[in-house]
């Protein structure tokens, strides 16, 4: 399978989240988060138990894996609570544009040009109008605080996730199945700031069922399949790619809560798709 497939397989993924995401809208999100990224390290219990290698990872590869799964998903979350989700959410999706500039900074060999800036910058005007575009109709909560410094979390998780992906071909090369370990100890590391941080809640079926969904699918699956595409891919023309999780996350949200989709998620697909098409010319 190419590089190509495996990301568009975790992008498709990762589409889901926002859906799940406000079916557990009510569950604390370290909660959610701790839960089903331990539910998303389960597939690679059998492979451990088989072969005990396949989670003997060096220290400093481990700190990478729970840098990237924690660290994004820890100043996410500070984000979203103290800046304006939409706003704050469109910041994070910076990721993409970072892993195309810092790419030959972090990966050495690598270069940048003209073409993969433009597509990178195509890209996020794309993913600026998806999301964007999904607020409008949305009425805003009068007398909201805003705390605007809550950016700052919000570009710093974008940078950890980029850096996180580029960083994981400079370590020693690691099998995938030690994203399993990765997702374990970031849960562990969610749950703690859950009791440390957020009041306990008793789950009903329905939502150890969604959790589970969420934890093999957004929180679990994409992650190995992300880690699949990196090995095989270059970095740049997957970051570009990956505009597509926004537009994709957005169009499914308005299908599920019943929105019409407007003008604006077509121009986004647009622009998204013309940028995907000028990172894949761009050798």
């Amino acid at each position: 399978m190419s590089s190509t497939f495996y990301a568009l397989l975790a992008i498709a993924l990762w589409a889901t989240l926002a859906s799940l995401g406000t079916a557990l809208s009510h569950l604390p999100p370290f909660l959610l988060t701790g839960l089903a990224l331990i539910v998303g390290s389960m597939p690679s219990w059998p492979l451990v138990l088989r072969d005990r290698s396949a989670w003997r990872v060096p220290l400093r590869t481990l700190a990478l894996g729970v840098y990237g799964l924690f660290g994004f998903h820890f100043l996410l979350f500070i984000a979203l609570r103290h800046a304006p989700p939409v706003e704050a959410n469109l910041v994070n999706y910076l990721w993409p544009l970072f892993m195309v500039v810092l790419a030959p900074v972090l990966l050495p060999g690598m270069s940048l040009r003209p073409l993969h800036v433009v597509a990178a910058l195509l890209g996020f005007a794309g993913a600026a109008m998806a999301i964007l575009g999904a607020r409008s109709g949305v009425a805003s909560v009068p007398g909201a605080a805003v705390a605007y410094w809550g950016f700052l979390p919000a570009l710093g998780s974008a940078f950890i996730w980029a850096s996180y992906s580029l960083w994981t071909k400079r370590v020693p090369a690691f099998p995938t199945a030690a994203i399993g370990l990765f997702g374990l100890v970031s849960g562990a590391l969610s749950l703690g700031c859950h009791v440390l941080l957020e009041p306990s809640v008793a789950l009903s079926a329905k939502d150890w069922l969604l959790v589970a969904l969420c934890g093999l699918g957004p929180l679990g699956a994409a992650f190995f399949v992300w880690d699949m595409a990196l090995k095989r891919g270059d970095a740049r023309q997957i970051g570009i790619l990956s505009y597509i999780t926004p537009l994709a996350s957005t169009a499914l949200l308005l299908v599920v809560t019943g929105r019409p989709l407007s003008w604006r998620i077509a121009l986004a697909a647009a622009l998204i798709i013309s940028a995907a098409v000028m990172g894949t010319r761009a050798r």
